[in-house]
């Protein structure tokens, strides 16, 4: 009984497709956390997208009295922040793997 290669590199094929797939699915996904007043959302793969900070985080005896530009420019760097962060987490993720797999990308790890 030899091994039937056709069927092999069709099933690889079909599971490449699935992952990519998978991954398609959590780029579009939208997960969100809270806490205390900050809400911030990330994708189905952990990347950064927004964050949310509430007046009450800043002045719980008076949130009114928060300046709403303050607190969307303070929104504005945090969130610049995180996305060089993630940015720069995924660029050295890339890179180590790529030296783990000698160049070949394997779907599901990066």
């Amino acid at each position: 009984m030899g091994l039937n290669f056709g069927n092999l590199m069709k099933q690889v094929q079909n599971v490449q497709k699935k992952a990519a797939e998978a991954q398609e699915e959590l780029a579009n996904l939208e997960v969100i956390g809270e806490s205390g007043g900050v809400r911030v959302i990330c994708d189905g793969q952990g990347k950064f997208k927004s964050i949310t900070i509430s007046a009450e985080v800043i002045n719980p005896e008076n949130p009114e009295s928060v300046d709403k530009d303050m607190l969307e420019t303070l929104e504005d760097v945090i969130s610049t922040a995180m996305k060089q962060a993630g940015d720069r987490a995924a660029k050295e993720m890339e890179e180590r793997m790529k030296k783990v797999t000698g160049g070949v990308k394997i779907p599901g790890l990066f």
